[in-house]
């Protein structure tokens, strides 16, 4: 018993011991810590730029801003846009681009009068893109088909009918709005001369503008994607055009103009708008329709009304 009791106090004399050293180790610690936040948060909220400094940041700001390319840059991103535009569109050699033509004119002909609506012609062409689609992108893979694209023609034909089907649809004048229905009222008093004003400014004579009459040609400018504002502005375009076309080109010698509110009414595949203009170019020109329809034409066409909407005029060239 009494040999026991050294060991005893000796063991809790250094756990006491120990005790001690690592409650002083941890406030020194804490210690530290506390002094190394104290000096990082004044370093940060006591420290202040002096004037003279301040003036030196502004003007070196200043001057680099100044030396920044900023005209070259705006040239660099509008020509960025620009070149990403252009690859947008998708430019179709003539030959193939009359080929489609004649492929999707060959499929509207194939439609049955009776209900050639504007609708059913909407789904035929669209039925047209995705099977003569499917078929490039055949070809692009290298399949051998009975097809009246070459392989070569394939990629572009599928750039054509995919991403750039809108702008080939508006070049070639593939246009097929809603359906207008063109009725002429005939309120004039028997006996009283007709007379009627065009609207926009007067037309120079050297327009020789017709009332009520449609002049065929060959398109220069399709009229289905070429609206003008008169009847004045369209004899403008086309002898403009004449002056600036090239020395292979055809140049524009008869202009056609739809000044009627409700549309102009013409036999072909299209529904025409108001201030349609279209330019065109015969050797001999020669006359569609004058005045009015004959009954027998209405018979056959009853949407056609009794005067002929549209205006037209020859011009020299």
């Amino acid at each position: 018993m009494g040999r026991g009791e050294p060991g005893h106090n000796c063991k809790c004399s250094y756990n006491r011991a120990t005790l001690i050293v690592c409650s002083i180790n941890i406030v020194a610690a804490l210690f530290v810590l506390r002094s190394l936040y104290t000096h990082l948060v004044d370093s940060h909220t006591t420290f202040s730029y002096s004037p003279d400094q301040i003036r030196q940041m502004q003007v070196s700001n200043g001057i680099r801003k100044a030396s920044e390319p900023t005209k070259l840059v705006e040239l660099v991103t509008r020509l960025k846009k620009r070149i990403a535009k252009e690859e947008s569109v998708v430019e179709l050699p003539r030959h193939l681009k009359v080929k489609l033509i004649d492929e999707i004119l060959n499929r509207l002909r194939s439609l049955d009068a009776a209900t050639n609506t504007t609708a059913q012609r909407a789904n035929t062409v669209e039925t047209w893109r995705k099977q003569k689609l499917k078929e490039a992108k055949k070809l692009v893979r290298g399949k051998i088909l009975n097809s009246t694209i070459l392989p070569e023609e394939a990629e572009i034909v599928v750039r054509a009918l995919s991403s750039g089907w809108v702008e080939l649809e508006e070049e070639i004048g593939l246009w097929i709005p809603v359906e207008i229905v063109n009725k002429e009222h005939d309120d004039k008093p028997d006996g009283e001369e007709e007379f009627e004003i065009l609207p926009g400014r007067q037309l120079p004579a050297e327009c020789h503008a017709e009332l009520h009459t449609d002049y065929g040609g060959v398109a220069v400018r399709w009229g289905l994607t070429h609206p003008k504002e008169s009847a004045y502005d369209c004899c403008m375009a086309c002898l403009d055009q004449a002056k600036n076309a090239n020395l292979d080109g055809k140049k524009c010698n008869i202009w056609v103009y739809c000044p009627s509110e409700t549309g102009c009414f013409s036999p072909d595949i299209y529904q025409h708008k108001n201030q349609e203009c279209w330019l065109k170019y015969s050797e001999t020109p020669k006359l569609n329709f004058k005045g009015t329809y004959s009954e027998s034409y209405r018979d056959t066409h009853p949407n056609a009304p009794l005067i002929v909407p549209w205006v037209s005029g020859v011009v020299s060239v």
